[in-house]
């Protein structure tokens, strides 16, 4: 087991050359070994598009040319990428090399990890073999190298982002994504966001050690911060061949992405590029990663002018509309009155993550919904305009803001990038 580079602080502001350099330094101590001829990278899809991982794809088609045979954008349940997309974050990979993950049929299940293993690790509260499956063109795709790149960040289901939530979920199918959406989400997220040893992580962990180790993975992890004035930064890059770059990614990701707060925000504003978020699907982090910063009986406002529809994903879209976001005993009944929302379990997930828990107000002001349909799955609905005129997501600043008529708010220009979280729901 192999740590190739591990550099980065919270000031830290790596440039394409220190990638580019330590990109080489990996590859060239691989191919003394063994030289690589037929490479697969993983990297994240548009809606990771500031995790620097288009970059890095970019300069391994540099370094590799011909020897780097594929790149699947780990979509996860997500849309395949559009050829503008893909255009734009892999400028350098010729189209022909780029493959769209199916995450519903072409997939195999190279095992599965047993019930008591599962039951341990989510202390009982699920008890069922969790079956890991792979994108067939991971698993039988001839190739002697497999880059995963991605950013790693607090997330709503397993913690911290990426290492092999790449593969298993990112590249995963059906089932196994399901399964793991709904084990984070019962297990609750303010338990998990922001730590590295959680219940699911556990899981692939035991995954990746029992069936992948003839897998030639290689984890090229990345740490994204913001400076003062909201520009975006490199702060770390960690490149392994197992869990130490992760783990090392995400002590420093805790330094970067996690703000906490020493005032409960009554109103917190959040804004979603409208070239990144186009569902409440995706765009709930604004939800997700507020929820332990808001006070009771608060406000969340969510300025969403390229949202248009709620699943990435048809079928989960109907699922949304049809259930709406509610508490999570509601939606466990839910799941067992409707075996259509038990056959998706990812979706029964999302509508717990979407849910507020009735504890604070959300108000969704979408540039591509309508109210009916906003207010039908349970959020409040505002005119996206109008709020844009009082809270102008171009003359706010990062964190709190004082309006002229005296009304204190807290503005997060991207939800993505970061957790908040208050001093006084903190449990350590």
């Amino acid at each position: 087991m192999t740590l190739y580079h591990a550099v980065g602080g919270a000031d830290a502001s790596l440039t394409e050359a220190d990638v580019r350099a330590a990109l080489t330094d990996t590859l060239t101590s691989l191919d003394r070994h063994a030289r690589r001829h037929r490479v697969l990278a993983l990297p994240p899809d548009f809606t990771r598009f500031h995790s620097q991982a288009g970059m890095i794809t970019c300069l391994l088609q540099d370094l590799l040319d011909e020897r780097l045979a594929d790149v699947m954008p780990a979509l996860g349940t997500h849309v395949p990428m559009t050829a503008s997309q893909c255009e734009r974050m892999f400028p350098a990979v010729p189209a022909g090399k780029i493959r769209a993950h199916n995450w519903r049929d072409d997939v195999v299940t190279i095992g599965e990890v047993d019930a008591d293993f599962v039951a341990e690790a989510t202390e009982g509260i699920y008890t069922q073999p969790w079956p890991a499956q792979l994108n067939r063109l991971i698993w039988e795709g001839g190739h002697d190298l497999i880059v995963s790149v991605g950013q790693v960040v607090p997330h709503e289901v397993i913690g911290m982002a990426n290492y092999n939530k790449n593969l298993f979920v990112g590249g995963g199918g059906a089932q196994g994504i399901n399964e793991s959406h709904f084990i984070g989400a019962v297990y609750g997220m303010e338990r998990m966001m922001g730590r590295a040893d959680t219940p699911l992580r556990r899981i692939l962990n035991e995954a990746q050690r029992r069936f992948c180790g003839h897998l030639p993975l290689l984890f090229v992890q990345t740490v994204v911060g913001s400076d003062a004035r909201g520009r975006l930064h490199l702060r770390g890059l960690f490149i392994g061949d197992d869990v130490e770059c992760f783990e090392q990614a995400c002590r420093l990701s805790l330094e970067v992405n996690f703000e906490v707060l020493d005032e409960e925000p009554a109103k917190i504003v959040a804004w979603l590029d409208p070239e990144e978020f186009h569902s409440t699907w995706l765009g709930n982090k604004a939800v997700y990663r507020t929820r332990m910063a808001i006070a009771d009986a608060g406000e969340l406002v969510v300025l969403a002018p390229g949202v248009g529809v709620f699943g990435e994903d048809p079928a989960i879209d109907a699922l949304i509309r049809e259930h709406g976001y509610r508490t999570t005993p509601e939606v466990l009944r839910r799941v067992e009155q409707h075996p259509t929302l038990r056959d998706n379990l990812s979706a029964a997930a999302h509508l717990i993550h979407g849910s507020s828990e009735n504890r604070f107000k959300i108000t969704y002001c979408p540039g591509k919904l309508t109210r009916e349909e906003v207010e039908s799955v349970g959020y409040a609905y505002a005119d996206l305009e109008e709020m844009q005129r009082r809270y102008d997501p171009n003359r706010l600043e990062a964190g709190w803001n004082e309006l002229p008529d005296g009304e204190r708010i807290f503005f997060i220009p991207n939800p993505a990038l970061g957790l908040w979280a208050s001093r006084s729901r903190l449990p350590d």
